[in-house]
């Protein structure tokens, strides 16, 4: 995306040499986002020649940029957002990052329609900046961590806040049960390698519900921040490129307003820099 508008990267590859391994890729961003540690610097530096070319936009209906190899979620990682949900903190010195997983499946891109289960009466909004991973690894260090990054998309963590919590069971909390309903991960609407954001532990991050603000935060008041995070994700498991990471969400959820989604609502969800992603909410048929 170069001013703001879009043109077609096969055409710019047609017109400028590329290397093999970068052309073999062109076409599919899962493909980009799988090898980004290879040809990643390379597509930075096409980018930049590119903007002496003189090219003709082009009109696109946006999907959801790629389809993630997994979603993983970090829940109450604002300590507003905690205490809206009346959430008890560990102080961060005694704590670790809380990470549940979302299914791939659950994804949706710009403009999709996030669908009302009949299970559910109150499904609720979490705009989150959302971490792409680029090159995978296994105990990867703080202070490392960046260069893990691919880049950036909006995640829209739909959950279903009457299903996050369990009495049949001596398990109070079913995460997978309240955030993994068929569309209930809104991403977009863009791709935005890391390069081309600059620090994202300084942006807005806001949503809004038929044109009323609802979460207007910033993501430096993460309590673990995007490299903690994947720092100690990766003590857990090896990360891989196309994980995303959605890094928490600030105040502003409809639970702590006690509203919530209806049919013929429509959320709007901008993180500076990284783009606006809406969604319509129907109620989910049932046949």
């Amino acid at each position: 995306m170069l001013d703001e508008a879009l043109y077609d990267l096969a055409e710019i590859a047609g017109r400028l040499t590329v290397g093999e391994a970068l052309a073999a890729r062109i076409g599919s961003v899962d493909a980009l986002i799988r090898d980004w540690d290879a040809i990643g610097a390379e597509l930075a530096a096409l980018a930049d020649r590119a903007r002496g070319l003189a090219l003709t936009p082009i009109a696109a209906t946006p999907l959801a940029p790629f389809m993630p190899h997994r979603v993983f979620g970090a829940a109450s990682n604002y300590i507003e957002h905690a205490d809206e949900m009346a959430t008890k903190l560990a102080a961060k010195s005694d704590s670790q990052p809380y990470i549940f997983l979302k299914t791939a499946d659950s994804v949706i891109g710009p403009g999709e329609t996030v669908l009302l289960p009949p299970e559910s009466a109150r499904v609720d909004w979490e705009v989150e900046l959302g971490v792409v991973i680029g090159r995978g690894g296994r105990r990867i260090p703080v202070d490392r961590a960046h260069d893990h990054i691919a880049g950036y998309v909006i995640v829209n963590d739909v959950s279903a806040r009457d299903l996050t919590r369990r009495s049949d069971f001596p398990f109070s909390h079913d995460w997978f049960r309240g955030k993994s309903f068929d569309s209930f991960t809104p991403m977009g609407p863009w791709f935005v390698p890391r390069d081309c954001l600059g620090d994202p532990h300084d942006l807005r991050l806001r949503l809004s519900v038929n044109g009323e603000m609802m979460q207007d935060g910033n993501s430096g008041d993460m309590i673990f921040n995007a490299y903690e995070q994947i720092a100690y994700l990766s003590t857990l498991l090896a990360l891989k490129p196309g994980d995303v990471i959605a890094t928490g969400t600030p105040a502003g959820v409809g639970m702590g307003r006690g509203i919530f989604l209806k049919h013929g609502d429509e959320m709007v969800a901008t993180i500076d820099g990284v783009g606006t992603l809406a969604n319509p909410v129907r109620a989910e048929v049932i046949v």
